[in-house]
C-alpha cells in the first residue's frame, strides 16, 4: 500500500480508539453531576457515593483518553503535512481554543472534584463537576467547528495558496457544526448512560449492591432514552443539511446511482456493486428518503452518476464517488445501534413506571449489559460515514486526500508506526478494562471494606 492509503489507515485506526474515550468522559461527566446535585439537594448520602463510585471509571477513562488524544495532533504534522500547511491557519485556530482553553478548564475543575472532598463547601464542590462537564462539552464543540470546517469550508480567504481565516464568527456558526454538534454531544450523554446502565445491570444480577446499582440505573435509564431520542432527531437534521451541502455522500449513503425517483424511498438493504455502478436485490420502504432529506413524503434525491458529471464541471476531472459499500453499510448499522438503544430504554421506562425494578426480568439485564457496546457500535458507524463519504476530499471542495499527505514520508515509516501505534493502544485498551474490572469488582463499598466497616444493607438486601 502506498504512503496515502497507509497514513489514512493509521489515523482512521488512532481516531477510532481514541473515540471510544471521548463519549464516554462526556456522558459520565453530565452523570455524575447529576448525582452529585441529588446528593445537594437531597443530603442523601448514597448519592455521594455513586458520584464517588462513577467518578473513579470516568477519571480513569479521562485519563487513558487523553493519552490517546495526544497522538491525532501529532499526526497532522507528520503524516499530513501538506494538508496543515494549506489549512494550517483556519484548522488549527478551534483545535488551539479547545486546548488553552477547555482542557484546561476540565483539568482545574476536575483536580478540585478529586481532592475538594470536604475541604470546600458541597455548593464549590458541585461547581467544580458542572463545570467539568461542562468543559468536556466545550472541548467538542471546539473539535467538531474544525471537523465541520471540513465538511463545509466556510470562513476563509484563499491567500498565496494557502486557506486563511478571514471570519471567526462564520467558523463558530457553520451549518454544519450547528447540527455536528448536537448529534455528537447526544450520542456522548447515551453513551454515558450505556455504560452505567450495563454495569448497573451487570451487579445486579450478581445480586450485589443491589439497591445502589437500582438507582444509578434509573438515573442512567433516564437519561440514555432522552439522549437516545434526541440524537435521532439530530441526525435527521444533519441528514437534511447533508442534502444541500455534500449530496455525493448522501447518495452513496443511500447507494444510489441514478435519481431516487419522487416520492423517494429508503433503502433497507441492498447489493452495492461499485463496478458495475448498480444496486440490486434493494429492500425499501417507499416516501422515507423524501422525508429524510426534506422533511416531507415527496421530493426527489440526485443519484451519484448525476453528481459525479457535476463535480467534474465544477472541480475538474476526476473520481469524485466515495466508496459506496462502507458509507452505505457503516449508516446502517449507526441507524440499527441508535434503534437499539430507543428500544431498550423504552422498555427501561416501561418497567420503572410499573414499579418492576424490583423483580427486573433477568433477560432485559443480559441484553442490557451487552448494550454497552451499542454506543460504541454507532459512534464508530457514524463517523466512518462522515469520513468516508466525504472522499475524496480532505476539505469538502478545497483538497483532497491524495493532495493532503506528507511529500517526505515513505510507505515504510507509516506501516512501522501504524504497527507500533497499534500494539501500545493495544495495551492501553488493555489496561483500562483491568482497571475498570479492578473498580466495578470492589465495588462502591471498597473504602469502608478497606477501614473494616463490614456493615453493608444493600448487599444485605442483594442476597435476599
Amino acid at each position: 500500500m502506498d504512503t496515502v492509503m497507509l497514513s489514512r489507515i493509521q489515523f482512521a485506526s488512532t481516531t477510532i480508539f481514541h473515540y471510544f474515550f471521548v463519549p464516554v468522559s462526556i456522558g459520565l461527566a453530565l452523570l455524575i453531576a447529576i448525582m452529585e446535585t441529588m446528593y445537594v439537594r437531597k443530603g442523601n448520602e448514597e448519592y455521594k457515593r455513586m458520584a464517588q463510585f462513577w467518578g473513579k471509571l470516568f477519571l480513569i477513562n479521562f485519563a487513558v483518553g487523553v493519552v490517546t488524544g495526544i497522538l491525532q495532533e501529532f499526526q497532522f504534522g507528520m503524516n499530513w503535512s501538506d494538508y496543515s500547511r494549506f489549512v494550517g491557519d483556519v484548522f488549527g485556530a478551534p483545535l488551539a481554543v479547545e486546548a488553552l482553553a477547555a482542557f484546561f478548564l476540565e483539568s482545574t475543575f476536575i483536580g478540585i472534584w478529586i481532592f475538594g472532598w470536604d475541604k470546600v463547601s458541597k455548593r464549590v464542590h458541585l461547581l467544580s463537576i458542572w463545570l467539568v462537564a461542562f468543559g468536556t462539552m466545550l472541548s467538542a464543540f471546539w473539535i467538531l467547528a474544525a471537523n465541520s470546517f471540513m465538511q463545509h469550508p466556510v470562513g476563509f480567504a484563499i491567500n498565496n495558496g494557502r486557506a486563511e481565516m478571514n471570519d471567526f464568527f462564520a467558523l463558530i456558526t457553520n451549518g454544519q457544526l450547528l447540527v455536528e454538534f448536537p448529534h455528537t454531544v447526544l450520542a456522548a450523554y447515551a453513551t454515558g448512560a450505556f455504560l452505567v446502565t450495563g454495569i448497573s445491570a451487570y451487579k445486579i444480577l450478581k445480586k450485589q449492591d443491589v439497591s445502589f446499582f437500582k438507582k444509578s440505573f434509573q438515573i442512567a435509564a433516564i437519561v440514555g432514552i432522552i439522549s437516545s431520542i434526541g440524537v435521532a432527531v439530530a441526525g435527521h437534521a444533519q441528514a437534511q443539511y447533508l442534502v444541500e451541502t455534500q449530496p455525493m455522500k448522501m447518495a452513496a449513503s443511500e447507494g444510489l446511482w441514478g435519481k431516487s425517483g419522487d416520492p423517494a424511498p429508503w433503502t433497507v438493504w441492498a447489493n452495492i456493486d461499485p463496478e458495475k455502478q448498480e444496486s440490486t436485490g434493494e429492500f425499501q420502504i417507499p416516501y422515507m428518503l423524501s422525508f429524510l432529506s426534506y422533511s416531507k413524503f415527496s421530493g426527489e434525491v440526485k443519484g451519484m452518476l448525476e453528481l459525479q458529471a457535476e463535480y467534474e464541471q465544477t472541480y475538474g476531472p476526476g473520481d469524485y464517488i466515495p466508496p459506496v459499500r462502507t458509507t452505505f453499510w457503516s449508516f446502517r448499522i449507526m441507524v440499527l445501534a441508535g434503534t437499539l438503544m430507543i428500544v431498550m430504554g423504552m422498555y427501561a421506562m416501561y418497567l420503572m413506571w410499573r414499579k418492576k425494578m424490583d423483580r427486573p426480568n433477568t433477560w432485559f439485564m443480559r441484553f442490557m449489559l451487552w448494550g454497552i457496546l451499542l454506543p460504541p457500535i454507532a459512534n464508530t458507524a457514524g463517523w466512518v460515514m462522515t469520513e468516508f463519504g466525504r472522499q475524496p476530499w480532505t476539505v469538502f471542495g478545497l483538497m483532497t486526500t491524495e493532495d493532503s499527505v506528507s511529500p517526505n514520508i515513505t510507505s515504510g515509516q507509516v506501516l512501522f508506526s501504524v504497527i507500533s501505534f497499534t500494539a501500545i493502544y493495544a495495551i492501553l485498551g488493555l489496561v483500562l478494562i483491568g482497571l475498570f474490572m479492578k473498580v466495578i469488582k470492589k465495588g462502591p463499598y471498597a473504602m469502608d471494606n478497606d477501614h473494616g466497616d463490614s456493615h453493608d444493607p444493600y448487599n444485605e438486601e442483594g442476597a435476599q
